[in-house]
């Protein structure tokens, strides 16, 4: 009874895009719900809802940003945090040899 109520989380799973893009697709079909479509296929609703959301930003039907928009950010803090740890890497070998001469 201590358990009742009390739902784990889904671990979490990743999706190719093509199965994004099959799964899109059938819900732009209309022959079945949102719901449905997750229920059959077992993402949840709400990756199903997000996907379609996205698909249609991405083909210009809906205000937002699109996929590459949203990858750019990402990508660039990630470039800017490799650029760090290198400039980080270089100060240290610069203080080791400059102790070194002497």
């Amino acid at each position: 009874m201590e358990s009742m109520g009390k739902k784990r989380p889904r671990p979490r799973r990743s999706f190719t895009p093509e199965f994004k893009a099959e799964i899109v697709e059938l819900c732009r079909r209309g022959d079945r719900s949102v719901g449905q479509v997750a229920r059959d296929f077992d993402p949840t609703g709400t990756a199903v809802r997000d996907w379609a959301r996205q698909a249609e930003v991405d083909a210009g039907e809906r205000d937002g940003l699109t996929s590459n928009e949203r990858e750019e950010p990402a990508r660039l803090r990630r470039e800017n945090r490799r650029l760090r740890e290198d400039v980080e890497i270089l100060k240290r070998a610069t203080a080791f040899f400059a102790t070194e001469t002497r």
